[in-house]
């Protein structure tokens, strides 16, 4: 079954992402966190900020490379999820939040510190 294979792939590779990150004194409180707006798949804390980071990984660059593959709708499921988090765990308003994305590409891992600003619900 294709759907398994692509979930241990990933489950991989969060899992690099998250050495790689540790390894730069980052601390993961969450991991894979889901309610109903969406999933992320790490949140922790580097220095002060709170940060939601989107982990992306591809084989090859032939389609677009895993930093391509978060575009707006994703940023902003992204960001319902990290509100829906804020209000469930009490954050005050006054934590720093930010959002990063982790790429891996084959072998290289790219961190992307404050990769896209919050985006507000409208409406």
């Amino acid at each position: 079954m294709p759907g398994l294979n692509n979930r241990k792939t990933g489950t991989e590779q969060e899992e690099r992402a998250a050495e790689y990150l540790e390894s730069r004194g980052f601390r993961i409180v969450e991991r894979n966190f889901r309610c109903a707006q969406g999933e992320i798949d790490m949140i922790g804390y580097d220095g002060e900020y709170l940060v939601f980071v989107e982990v992306k990984y591809r084989s090859s660059s032939r389609y677009d490379t895993p930093l391509a593959a978060v575009g707006s709708a994703k940023m902003k499921k992204i960001c319902r999820v990290a509100d829906f988090y804020r209000y469930q765990a009490g954050i005050p308003q006054e934590v720093p939040v930010r959002y990063d994305v982790v790429g891996i590409l084959r072998e290289e891992i790219t961190w992307i510190p404050n990769a896209f600003p919050h985006i507000y619900r409208r409406g």
